[in-house]
């Protein structure tokens, strides 16, 4: 799970007010809703077969519900998927259950229950139960997870788990499960309604974006995709892309393109008006179209709307192609949009990045499952594909210029 740059809210806590636990209560797991806020051998030995983990704790330790949730998140980036639903325990335990507090009671108690799904483990009733009583939502995203994971009707897991992914920032963790599940079982809820006109074809256009005086490898790719033959090429720099969004969508579009964070961020925000407009591919500077037969995959697609996933499951937004006005163009959008206006300080990735498109392409599912279907439809290829479409070849300047991660 990646840690989002939120502002957390730490209470401190006296442990030496609380009830020392007895030896053998040491030796088990307390219950989520003890009243002890006293940390136990047993979560102690949960943080320590981790070394990063091991590592904080020894210089921090938990002193707070912050302590706890960066310690759990720690073990759950590690895979310690058990141990890391421990940790979260913790971090309920001894939050003070304030609306005000966050990371909020209940996004710890569903982290908790996850990873216990993901190390094999179902969560008992009574903490669903709880977590139901905080966030409705959050208890049917686990109670859906867990019915697709054991090989249940993937169908009847999204009708459970519903668009519960509105509760969380466009792009965590649910908005890949929701879509894994979309795609094992029901992957006919991303085609279009049927209609006797021919499908719209992705035009054979390349567009790229360097916001200023592009390194060398940059230069060499964009002549190299220029001089690609069937395919128009347009490279944006931030000069004429900022003209382009007032010209076509005002000055609204081209502040909040101006004020990114990071030219990858302003990247994200170009990307997705720029094909509304001309529809085509979007191709990053740093990636080149790998041979001829990347080329002909590219001709060749007769879904409206073309994408491809991570090896975890998150959508490419660094290479796709739509037709123009696209559906799911238009959701990706209203999520950029509103996440530039509520969420200024949001991981980019999330903000603008891979996250609006999973959860537009999730938006879309839902909707098809409920009967209402958009005539325009996707076409979803895993990581393998990417891998043989697109290279993804040396770039020297990383190693100089700030990497968006870090902001």
């Amino acid at each position: 799970m990646t840690i989002p740059p939120y502002a957390f809210f730490a209470d401190t806590f006296n442990v030496k007010q609380e009830k020392q636990p007895t030896e053998k209560e040491q030796s088990v797991e307390p219950a989520i809703d003890a009243d002890s806020q006293e940390i136990t051998d047993f979560e102690v030995r949960q943080i320590e077969v981790d070394p990063q983990a091991k590592a904080y704790y020894r210089e921090h330790g938990i002193k707070n519900v912050h302590d706890a949730f960066t310690l759990a998140n720690i073990l759950h980036t590690n895979r310690r998927t058990r141990e890391a639903a421990t940790i979260y325990g913790l971090a309920f335990r001894i939050h003070p259950k304030r609306t005000d507090h966050y990371p909020l009671a209940q996004s710890l108690l569903q982290a908790r229950l996850l990873c216990m799904l993901k190390s094999g483990e179902e969560p008992s009733p009574h903490e669903i139960a709880i977590l139901r009583a905080l966030n409705i939502p959050f208890a049917n995203y686990i109670e859906g997870i867990s019915m697709a994971w054991k090989g249940g009707d993937g169908r009847a897991a999204l009708r459970h788990i519903r668009n519960a992914y509105e509760e969380f920032h466009t792009g965590e963790e649910i908005d890949s499960l929701y879509l894994e599940i979309v795609l094992k079982s029901a992957p006919e809820l991303l085609q279009g309604r049927s209609h006797t006109e021919q499908s719209q074809q992705i035009p054979r256009k390349i567009f790229m974006y360097w916001d200023q005086n592009p390194p060398e490898e940059i230069a060499r790719n964009f002549e190299f995709h220029k001089n690609i033959p069937g395919f128009e090429f347009k490279a944006f720099d931030k000069h004429e892309a900022a003209e382009w969004l007032y010209s076509n969508y005002g000055v609204e579009a081209r502040g909040l393109f101006l004020n990114a964070r990071h030219p990858a961020e302003a990247a994200d925000f170009l990307r997705v008006h720029v094909t509304q407009v001309y529809g085509g591919w979007w191709l990053d500077a740093d990636i080149r179209i790998r041979d001829e037969e990347a080329l002909r995959f590219m001709a060749s697609q007769t879904a409206e709307n073309v994408f491809l996933l991570t090896y975890n499951g998150v959508v490419h937004n660094d290479f796709y192609g739509t037709i123009p006005d696209s559906s799911v163009g238009a959701d990706c959008l209203l999520s950029l949009y509103r996440n530039c206006y509520l969420h200024h300080g949001l991981f980019i990735a999330y903000k603008t990045g891979p996250g609006v498109f999973n959860r537009a392409l999730n938006r879309k599912a839902w909707r098809s499952l409920q009967g209402f279907k958009t005539t325009d439809a996707v076409q979803v290829y895993n990581h393998e594909v990417f891998d043989k479409v697109i290279d993804q070849f040396d770039t020297p300047y990383k190693a100089i210029l700030p990497s968006w991660h870090s902001v």
